[in-house]
C-alpha cells in the first residue's frame, strides 16, 4: 500500500473512533493532515475571538517545513495510536 492510500486509510480509521481524543490530540490531528495533504500554512492567522480557528491555524503553523511525506506518516501513526486508544 502506497504512502497516500495509508493515510487515506488513516484518515478514514479516526472517523470512527468511539471516545473522543483530547484536544491536544485533535488539534496535532488536523494539523498533520493539512500539512500533509496541503503543505505548509497558508493566509494570515485569524483574529479576533474564533479561538478554535486561531488554536487550528496555530497547529498547522507549527507543522511549517514539515514534507508532506513526514507529515503522512506521522498523521498515520498518531491515528493508530488513537484508535488504540479510543476505540
Amino acid at each position: 500500500m502506497t504512502l497516500e492510500e495509508q493515510f487515506h486509510s488513516a484518515t478514514q480509521g479516526v472517523q470512527s473512533l468511539t471516545r473522543r481524543p483530547s484536544n491536544e490530540e485533535l488539534l496535532l490531528l488536523y494539523a498533520l493532515f493539512k500539512q500533509g495533504s496541503e503543505g505548509d500554512v497558508t493566509g494570515e492567522r485569524p483574529m479576533g475571538f474564533d479561538f478554535k480557528a486561531i488554536a487550528k491555524w496555530q497547529a498547522w503553523s507549527d507543522q511549517k517545513g514539515k514534507s508532506k511525506e513526514a507529515a503522512m506518516q506521522e498523521y498515520i501513526q498518531l491515528a493508530d495510536r488513537l484508535k488504540t486508544a479510543y476505540s
